[in-house]
Parts: structure tokens; sequence; C-alpha cells
């Protein structure tokens, strides 16, 4: 078997003739956290779709795990073991940050079952976990519309985990947040890091240098460069495609 959980080869996505992927080739291996950067157009929010199953492939295939993803469903790839945040956090804002998780944990349940029928010990014992990973024990019983936008990222984080998936996909999780918030939100990735494979999708530099430990940059479709992120932001090509000009001596991104 294959030591990387998730291969892309030769990936290209086209709409009405734009080629929003080209020819895309990535792998990560299982347990790493790879933050994934690149201009607005660069193909990042494709590069989601198509592992997630909402957008097939023109050409190229994407392996997850070995397994070929291409015609399975949305709903299918989810439960191989493939969790997506998306920019927006998508949350029960009528429901407690404890009923949020509770629903999460059992797939099964639905929202008026979660309200009415007790929840098992082992359930209750993973939310209490989950409550203590995301930093939110104190607003358990606040109902998820009265959080702040930072909250509600990370009450959504808590819930992709409480589904156990081996891969997590996050799209620009710091958006909108305070520094501080920021922070946090870098603490907690780095901390699930040590049980999932992680892929973040970032715009904000200061928080791709407090998580990286390897960047791809993305550009036109393609992969640009990888490296660390010193290597990176110091690559000419990549200063030149955020700079929109050749970089000179001392430049960075």
């Amino acid at each position: 078997m294959s030591p990387n959980i998730l291969t892309i080869e030769n990936l290209t996505v086209s709409f009405d003739g734009f080629k929003a992927l080209n020819q895309l080739n990535f792998s990560m291996d299982a347990g790493e956290l790879r933050v994934i950067i690149g201009p607005n157009g660069a193909g990042k929010t494709t590069f989601l779709d198509v592992i997630t199953g909402k957008v097939q492939p023109t050409a190229g295939r994407v392996m997850f795990k070995g397994r070929n993803l291409r015609s399975i469903s949305e709903h299918q790839i989810a439960r191989l073991g493939i969790g997506r945040k998306f920019q927006t956090p998508r949350v029960y804002l009528n429901l407690t940050v404890r009923e949020n998780l509770e629903l999460s944990c059992n797939r099964n349940k639905n929202v008026l079952s979660t309200l009415w029928v007790s929840t098992p010990a082992s359930e209750r014992k993973t939310v209490v976990q989950l409550l203590e990973t995301i930093g939110l024990v104190t607003k358990a019983d606040v109902k998820a519309g009265f959080l702040s936008h930072g909250e509600k990222q990370w009450l959504e984080i808590g819930m992709l985990v409480a589904q156990s998936p081996d891969l997590l996909l996050v799209d620009e999780p710091v958006a909108g947040l305070t520094d501080e918030e920021t922070a946090l939100t870098g603490n907690l990735l780095l901390s699930l890091a040590e049980s999932h494979s992680i892929v973040v999708i970032e715009h904000d530099m200061e928080f791709v240098r407090q998580i990286a430990r390897k960047v791809t940059v993305l550009h036109e479709g393609s992969v640009l460069c990888e490296g660390s992120i010193e290597e990176v932001q110091n690559d000419p090509r990549v200063i030149e495609v955020y700079l929109g000009k050749p970089a000179t001596e001392g430049e960075a991104v």
C-alpha cells in the first residue's frame, strides 16, 4: 500500500475551456500537515472540490489511501474518511455547542433525536474531549449563534473531528479572526496534526508561518513549487507571482 494518504496525478479540471486545474500533481504522507497557498485564481478551491467529489476531473485522478475517488459521490467520500471545513462556518446556530458536537458524533442522528434522545455515555465522553480540544468547555451550553466568529470556526473543526476523518481539509480558517483567535486556531490545528492528516488553504502568511511544515504553492492550476516556508517565500518564482514582478535581492513574500 502507498505510504501517501493523498496522491493526485495529472489532474485537469476545465470549465468551458478554462483550466482551473492544469495537469496538477500532488502527494502527501499520512500524518502530514500541508499548507497550500497561491494567488486568487490559482485553483485552490477547485483543488478541494475535486478531492471531496463536488467537482469531477476532466482528466487525471485523485487517490485517497490508494483508492481512486473518481465517480464516487461527496457523501461516500466523506464516509471514506475525508472531512472538509469551508470558509464560512456551517454550524447549527439554534443548537448549543454540545448539541452540535453530539449531532456530529453520530451520523445516524438528526436534530430532533439530538434534542430528545439520551446521548450514550461513549458519545458524551467524546464530546467532553472535543470541548477540551477546541477550547469551548465554558461555552458548551451556549447556543452556537452567540459564539464569536472564531469560536464558530473552532466548533466546526470540532464537528469535523467528531466524525473521525483520516484527512481534514480546512479552507481559510483564520479569515476574519482577531490576532488572538488566529494564534489559538494555529495551536488547535497543530494539536490535531498529531493524530490527523491535514490540508490547510490559507492567505494569511503570518498564520502560515505559525503552522507550516511544508508549503505547496499553486499558480494557474498547477504546483509552482514546494518546500519549507523559508524556501517558498524566498523563491523568485513565488515572489514574481505574488508581486507581479521579478524578485530583487532581499525581497520575500
